[in-house]
């Protein structure tokens, strides 16, 4: 049987002290802001990294793949340990990685100190769903709603922002300085986690699931690195078909164990309750919905303008036109909380695929001019914040503070598995659907014009798996449960 909660856990009724609450909002957001960096901190140098790294482009690929691989495994994972050890110990584990990762790359000339940096970074995703699980725990009631929202839509917002930043240093500066820049961003944010969080006093204790664990990274790594490779290898060739048994086999495992064991790494029994299975359902598809502006704007952007349809400009200019939908997310994150605690999150998550679809809709029809593009990541990004911040709010209505972070990675983990599954498809089709200039091949706008429609479809088909989400008192009154555990 689990422990029991800490001696502590019985204090925490007491309220934190003001100017403590109003410091832990814009650290951890920060904090989530930087760890979200390193989704496109590398952007700007995949071209150059094979000559960088003296390696093959096969093998500098990795480079992107060890963060994804390794923010998979470590996002459920830390989620657990928080609630088991403490969320502010497990958040300052993770930074320490990424700061570790960051000087680990800044310091590599060639590929395998690159890939060991830049695993250790993706090891630091646990963050965000630590930073959502430590408001809930520490913050009053009335402004839990906006803190969780701000802090969830920081996944998006450190990804939009990440791009142009990262540009502008690698056209400039040596491409070391983006790994001490990170590697700085960290520490900094380490210094702030140490001076204004506070550590949770709401802590299960209990047995990690060591075997869960195991059988949970089994399943993850064999099903995205299948999936993130299957474009490469070949979708029937025998490593892809492989790994993709490999994953359904360790996972279904994975669940029987989860199942029959009694302190399991994920209570399957909360996860399959309604309201948290429609809304991880949802929150899947809607970053397969979130990513595919990632893959399609930029590239529309920087295609020559030979092409008929490309808009010739530079990384840097792509960036910045990128930019700003990153900061509509944070704009728009107190407009979801407020919509939220008036209609219910339920209404503010179908409110945001509707938005969502809709920029999708505008892009598959204007793509010819910068300002066309502009708007469209604008109406993506405000129904990105709108969505993003509904989510933990679905999800802590409807578990106990005990499993917070737990819940809370597993919903991150969602979204991030619906990215992966995003970018193959494009791959795909981007792959499939092209045209000849100057004996290069290049994706087509015709390419381009399916996958923008395919997001606006992943979007409409979140809505339609959000309607069904219940709509009960908790979900409705988030905030509800955390009070009533201060109680």
């Amino acid at each position: 049987m689990s422990a029991a909660p800490t001696s502590a856990a019985s204090e925490a009724g007491a309220p934190p002290a003001p100017a403590r609450t109003g410091a832990v909002v814009p650290v951890l957001a920060s904090a989530g802001i930087t760890v979200a960096l390193m989704q496109t901190l590398v952007i700007p140098l995949v071209p150059e990294l094979p000559k960088l790294l003296h390696a093959s482009a096969a093998g500098t690929a990795w480079a992107i793949t060890a963060t994804l691989l390794a923010a998979a495994v470590a996002t459920p994972i830390m989620g657990r340990l928080g609630d088991m050890y403490g969320k502010r110990r497990m958040l300052l584990i993770s930074i320490g990685m990424l700061i570790t990762g960051s000087v680990v790359a800044a310091l590599s000339s060639s590929l395998v100190p690159m890939i060991a940096g830049r695993a250790l970074q993706g090891l630091a995703a646990g963050v965000i769903p630590l930073g959502i699980s430590i408001m809930r725990d520490e913050l009053p009631s009335e402004k839990l709603g906006t803190a969780t929202a701000q802090m969830s839509a920081s996944l998006g917002v450190g990804g939009a922002l990440g791009l142009p930043a990262a540009a502008l240093l690698a056209e400039n500066f040596n491409w070391h300085t983006l790994f001490w820049l990170s590697a700085a961003l960290g520490a900094i944010v380490l210094v702030l986690v140490l001076r204004f969080v506070p550590e949770s006093s709401v802590r299960s204790g209990g047995r990690f699931d060591v075997l869960g664990g195991v059988g949970l990274s089994v399943g993850l790594i064999s099903s995205l690195l299948a999936i993130s490779q299957g474009a490469d290898w070949g979708w029937t060739g025998g490593r892809t078909l492989g790994l993709f048994a490999l994953a359904v086999a360790a996972l279904l495992a994975w669940g029987w164990w989860e199942r029959r064991t009694d302190e399991p790494l994920v209570d399957l029994r909360t996860t399959t309750r309604p309201q948290v299975l429609l809304t991880n359902l949802a929150s899947m598809v809607f970053g397969f919905a979130m990513f595919a502006m990632s893959l399609v704007l930029p590239q529309l952007l920087q295609m020559p303008k030979a092409t008929g349809f490309g808009l010739g400009q530079s990384m840097l200019a792509s960036g910045l036109v990128m930019g700003p939908s990153g900061l509509v997310m944070l704009i728009t994150a107190p407009f979801s909380a407020k919509i939220s605690k008036t209609r219910g999150p339920k209404v503010t998550l179908m409110l945001g695929a509707v938005v969502v679809a809709a920029g999708y809709g505008v892009g598959s029809v204007l793509m010819s001019s910068v300002w066309e593009l502009v708007l469209v990541s604008l109406l993506i990004g405000a129904g990105i914040g709108l969505a993003y911040g509904a989510m933990p709010a679905l999800i802590m209505a409807a578990v106990p503070v005990s499993e917070t972070a737990a819940a809370n990675s597993l919903n991150t983990l969602m979204r991030s598995i619906g990215t992966s599954v995003s970018s193959a498809v494009a791959g795909v089709i981007l792959a499939q659907l092209t045209i000849s200039l100057g004996g290069y091949t290049l994706p087509s706008q015709t390419g381009f014009r399916v996958v923008l429609l395919i997001g606006a479809g992943a979007a409409l088909t979140a809505l339609a798996i959000a309607s069904f989400i219940p709509t009960s008192r908790g979900a409705d009154s988030p905030v509800l449960e955390a009070e009533a555990a201060r109680a």
